[in-house]
């Protein structure tokens, strides 16, 4: 009696083993399994695609949107009066002197006297503008005068450093701009204005589309691993055609040959002045100078092309129709 209800459930075993149902559900769910994790690798793959619409992390949208901004700002000021662009230009260079100092403070202990820079930032500006270049070198070695005289009333250690820091600054930022007032001051300045940020733009535009698209060889992986030779190959020639056809549209007495040697020289200028910064960057250790300027960082970090090819583009248009 005690093995009957044993008997059955030993004979009942075999109809219960639930091996073949169990195997069932786990080939079936294998098949039903495999197609998310495709979806997921699919999803995956697609997710890496985004990063390469922005440039170094940035937001697309918002700098565009800055530097349409940017644009209005400057075609208002050059064609209205003169020197409401100077004012920018002003604005400008004070800026980006107040975003170097900083970071110089920040990341090096460097402390360069502010007060005498911005003073002297806009003495070299505005005299450059009413006197010409004589007046922006005498006004930048009278800012070099006042740093040091100003640089006494602390104490001696690093006086020699803080002080080749100020002149620096006060040469990569107000005086390289003091070529703009020039270009400003003659009497097709806003044209010339024109055709000098037309040019640069051009070659970091150019640059950035012919790189992105074809850039294999980097141009300086030390100092900007995202250039390319390919990259600055295309920056050259958008530029060059760029300035062919506004020196022969804007400038009195240009020619289209012109443009192109002046299209060319900018796009190198241009590239070296941003390799520059980016040395100046490294070596403080940041990835922009500021953030005033939502998806481009601070003013330097638009400047750094800008400066450099000033004195280039004044020099050659100098040659080519007179100052």
């Amino acid at each position: 009696m005690n093995d009957a209800p044993h008997a059955p459930g030993s004979r009942g075993a075999t109809p219960q083993t639930p091996a073949p149902p169990q195997a069932a559900p786990e080939r079936s769910a294998g098949p039903a399994g495999a197609r998310p994790r495709a979806q997921e690798s699919q999803v995956a793959q697609s997710e890496p695609q985004q990063p390469p619409k922005q440039r170094g992390g940035r937001n697309l949208p918002a700098a565009i949107g800055v530097g349409l901004s940017l644009g209005v700002v400057i075609i208002i000021s050059l064609f209205v009066v003169k020197v409401l662009f100077l004012i920018v230009v002003v604005a400008a260079a004070s800026v980006g002197v107040k975003e170097l100092t900083s970071r110089l403070a920040e990341r090096k202990g460097i402390e360069v006297p502010l007060p005498p820079l911005l003073l002297g930032g806009l003495a070299m500006l505005t005299s450059a503008y009413w006197i010409g270049l004589q007046g922006a070198a005498a006004s930048l070695a009278l800012t070099a005068l006042a740093l040091m005289i100003w640089r006494m009333s602390r104490p001696p250690e690093d006086y020699l450093r803080d002080i080749t820091a100020g002149v620096f600054t006060a040469f990569y930022v107000p005086f390289l701009a003091s070529f703009v007032a020039v270009m400003l001051s003659a009497h097709d300045g806003p044209q010339r204005i024109v055709l000098f940020l037309v040019v640069t733009i051009c070659s970091d535009t150019g640059a950035y589309a012919v790189g992105y698209k074809f850039g294999r060889t980097k141009l300086a992986p030390t100092i900007s691993p995202g250039k390319t030779r390919e990259g600055l190959a295309g920056g050259i020639g958008l530029s060059m055609l760029a300035g062919a056809l506004l020196m022969s549209w804007l400038i009195d007495g240009g020619h289209w040959w012109q443009g192109l040697i002046l299209g060319g020289c900018a796009a190198v200028i241009a590239t070296l002045g941003d390799l520059a910064e980016s040395m100046i960057k490294r070596d403080l250790g940041i990835k922009d100078m500021g953030t005033l300027l939502p998806g481009h960082g601070g003013i330097m970090d638009r400047l750094d092309s800008l400066l450099p090819t000033a004195p280039v583009v004044w020099l050659l248009l100098t040659a080519f129709v007179g100052g």
